[in-house]
């Protein structure tokens, strides 16, 4: 489990609105094309460095594919990564602050000791 492999592919999801769609539309087809073409490479990196080892595990691919905000926090993904993301994606389709609140919500059966969410 990387608890930095998450965090980057939602960090890196959601800098770009055309991404942001693309993992709204088709999330199995965004993690199988990240993983591939952006997992190994550097992050804000301007040379081209990449390493060949990091890959998801089935439950943080799983979680990713079925948009689970709550099995990502599980998972150690930071909640403000997924919270931003989440927002981008599913905001437009509820009632100001509805979505926000439903993610808190989820969240509310969470208990010490969270997750690590340092920075």
């Amino acid at each position: 489990m990387s608890k930095y492999l998450l965090d980057k592919f939602l960090y890196t999801i959601d800098r770009e609105p055309e991404l942001v769609e693309r993992y709204r539309v088709d999330p199995a087809g965004t993690v199988e094309w990240w993983e591939s073409e952006v997992a190994n490479s550097l992050l804000n990196c301007a040379v081209s460095e990449r390493s060949s080892w990091q890959a998801f595990t089935e439950e943080e691919r799983r979680a990713l594919l079925d948009h689970d905000h709550v099995a990502l926090f599980g998972l150690g993904a930071h909640p403000f990564l997924t919270l931003t993301l989440f927002i981008a994606m599913f905001e437009r389709d509820h009632d100001p602050l509805e979505y926000q609140k439903a993610y808190g919500a989820a969240l509310s059966g969470q208990r010490l000791p969270y997750p690590d969410i340092a920075t």
